[in-house]
C-alpha cells in the first residue's frame, strides 16, 4: 500500500515537473532509494524505451513488491494525473485564450524549468564524483545540448568509453 501511495503523491505533485517530485517522494520523503541508487535507476530508466519515469516506476515496484508492485506503482502514478489532466483540459479549453490564462502558463512553464535545473544539481553534486565523470558530463551536455547530435549516436559512442575509464580506473585502485 505504501508503494502505491507514494506514487499517487509523485504523479500529485509532479504535475507538470514530474522528475523533481519523484526525487522528492522517492529519496528525501521515503526513502526508497539513496540518491545514487536514483541516479542509477534514472539513467536506467532514459535508455530504456518508453517514457523514463514510467520505467523507474516500473523498476521500484518490482524490486520491492515484484509484479505486483509495478502494476500498482503504475496504476498509483498515473490515476491522479489522468484524472486531473481530463479536468483541466476542459476548464482550459474554454479559457485558453484569456490573457491571464496565458500568463500564467507561461510562468507554470518557467517553473517547471526551474525544478528540472534543481533536480539536475542535486544528482550531478552525487553523480560527479571524478573528473571522469565531469568529463563525460560536459562531452554529453555539448554533444546532445550544443552540437544537437542525437541521444542514440551520443549514447552509442560515449556510453562504451565512459565504461571503458571507468573499468580502468577500477582495475588501478586495486
Amino acid at each position: 500500500m505504501q508503494l502505491f501511495t507514494g506514487f499517487v503523491l509523485v504523479g500529485m505533485f509532479g504535475f507538470g515537473g514530474i522528475a523533481a517530485a519523484a526525487h522528492h517522494v522517492i529519496v528525501e520523503r521515503r526513502a526508497w532509494l539513496t540518491n545514487a541508487e536514483y541516479a542509477s535507476v534514472l539513467g536506467l530508466g532514459q535508455v530504456l524505451p518508453g517514457a523514463n519515469l514510467v520505467n523507474m516506476t516500473t523498476i521500484i515496484g518490482d524490486r520491492f513488491h515484484g509484479f505486483w508492485g509495478a502494476v500498482l506503482a503504475l496504476i498509483g502514478l498515473t490515476s491522479m494525473p489522468i484524472l486531473l489532466l481530463v479536468g483541466l483540459a476542459t476548464v482550459y479549453d474554454q479559457y485558453s485564450s484569456l490573457p491571464d490564462v496565458i500568463a500564467a502558463t507561461n510562468a507554470a512553464a518557467a517553473g517547471a524549468v526551474g525544478l528540472i535545473f534543481g533536480t539536475g544539481f542535486k544528482l550531478g553534486k552525487t553523480i560527479i564524483d571524478s573528473r571522469a565523470s565531469l568529463f563525460f558530463g560536459l562531452l554529453s551536455f555539448i554533444s546532445i545540448g550544443i552540437l544537437r547530435l542525437p541521444l542514440v549516436l551520443t549514447l552509442v559512442v560515449l556510453a562504451p568509453m565512459a565504461v571503458a575509464v571507468s573499468f580502468w580506473r577500477g582495475s588501478r585502485e586495486k
